[in-house]
């Protein structure tokens, strides 16, 4: 690969005077029409204008950000900050330092997004220059196209140290205000993000198939959890953009490391697998589906039982999501299941009652984790959020967020029975909540032990 930056060791480009005279002539023209509006851009203004109402009086300026630094002279596949993409509907192909201004300090608050202009033919950046010219990362959209896809006015970057001495003083993402405000709104989806989500929960269903097609393949390697992996980044790079997080692919007793992403390890039939995956689409909204599933096709006893009583949980923070009720009510309600289930077992020394007592939380053990965590254009989304609106805030119709109990019975845990160690089981589910409840978006793939059995035996 090429080297990107202070290229004296390797570079051998050539700047003579009849070479810049001939590398800028003969290419056909690339004039073209503008691109119509995309559909998020009025959605995106209504937030734009939402914050404007909210800062009257003050500029604020929201950085995409730069790529960042993998190796020396390459980096990691870039992607824009999550407030910047929120507030200009610019997703995976956001030109990398870009920058929105909202300038609220009069009545009618206006926007202008800066970006870096394509670099032309009859400048050495279109050959040599290999963050913007064409040759290295081929065509790249003009100001005027970015400002007809997404209805902000566009200025060159170059122009904004100069804006800035005029803004005066700015706001921007880092202060505290504004980045819990940012975060806060982004609990309520509006339709196109909604849309957004639906999307990335059926990228990641199939994603899923996928995943089951390779078990066979997996299980004759020695790192056969890397072929999961696999198989589902193939399906997320093919769908959108890339993964929303890093896939974890946990077989056997790995499925009780809450966040195993080394998915180094092998992929035994009789085992189970849990899968924690999701598809992020290139508006960068993702999915965060797990589901646990037997690598030959059917649970064994033990592993259902246990299944089974994950299962119940989820069903019971189902049936406490809706409207009205707390954030925690979600979490509170599978809590009463696990500790059930626990005390069924004989892993606890008191009763699932006494359990849950806050001063006590036996139960917990076997299930560390939150049952619920707010979901969209990050996987934790709304993760700046004040408590009392997070955890302790009112579900309301249009919040997007995951189910996902899950119980780990650790291989070197003396507590449990022999023959459930080794055992761990998660499910989750993508919901959104509806004007009575709440709508299962990922409802398609099976959860069911039985309807996962019959899915799984279609195919592998």
């Amino acid at each position: 690969m090429a080297k990107k930056k202070n290229a004296t060791n390797r570079s051998r480009t050539p700047h003579s005077k009849e070479f810049l005279k001939f590398i800028a002539s003969d290419w056909a023209d690339a004039s073209k029409p503008l691109p119509a509006q995309w559909d998020v851009a009025p959605f995106a203004k209504q937030r734009r204008d939402k914050v404007a109402k909210e800062f009257a009086g003050h500029v604020i300026l929201i950085e995409a950000g730069q790529p960042r630094v993998r190796s020396n002279d390459t980096d990691y596949r870039y992607r824009p900050s999550t407030a910047f993409s929120y507030l200009t509907g610019w997703g995976s192909q956001t030109v990398p330092g870009s920058v929105l201004v909202i300038d609220a300090r009069k009545k009618v608050a206006k926007s202008s997004l800066y970006l870096m202009p394509t670099a032309g033919k009859d400048s050495d950046e279109f050959f040599a220059n290999p963050a913007i010219g064409e040759f290295w990362v081929g065509q790249r959209p003009t100001l005027e196209e970015i400002e007809s896809c997404l209805g902000i006015k566009t200025v060159d970057v170059k122009k904004l140290e100069k804006h800035k001495a005029e803004f005066g003083k700015v706001l921007t993402e880092n202060s505290p205000k504004l980045k819990v405000f940012l975060s806060e709104m982004r609990f309520v989806k509006d339709e196109y993000e909604i849309a957004q989500m639906r999307e990335a929960v059926a990228a990641s269903i199939k994603g899923f198939e996928d995943i089951a097609r390779s078990f066979r393949h997996a299980t004759t390697q020695a790192r056969g959890e890397r072929v999961i992996e696999g198989a589902f980044f193939a399906r997320a790079r093919l769908e959108g953009n890339d993964l929303g997080y890093e896939t974890i692919a946990a077989s056997g007793p790995n499925a009780c490391v809450l966040h195993w992403t080394r998915n180094d390890g092998p992929v035994n039939s009789g085992d189970l697998i849990l899968v924690d995956a999701g598809v992020e689409v290139d508006s960068l909204y993702t999915a965060d589906i797990t589901r646990t599933l037997p690598i030959n096709g059917k649970y064994s006893k033990e592993q259902r039982f246990v299944y089974e009583a994950v299962l119940e949980a989820a069903d019971a923070a189902f049936e406490a999501a809706k409207p009205g009720v707390k954030f925690r009510d979600v979490h509170n309600a599978a809590m009463e299941v696990i500790a059930r289930k626990v005390a069924e077992l004989g892993l606890i020394p008191v009763s699932a009652e006494d359990a849950l007592k806050a001063d006590n939380q036996h139960h917990r053990r076997f299930m560390v984790h939150g049952t619920s965590h707010h979901l969209g254009l990050d996987v934790h989304d709304c993760a700046q959020a004040r408590r009392e609106m997070y955890q302790d805030g009112v579900l309301e119709p249009g919040m997007v967020f995951t189910i996902e109990p899950g119980l780990y019975f650790h291989k070197d845990d003396l507590r449990v029975p022999e023959n459930y160690r080794g055992i761990g089981v998660r499910i989750e589910d993508d919901v959104l909540v509806t004007s009575s409840g709440v709508e299962n978006l990922s409802a398609a793939l099976p959860r069911d032990p039985d309807a996962v059995e019959n899915w799984l035996s279609k195919l592998i």
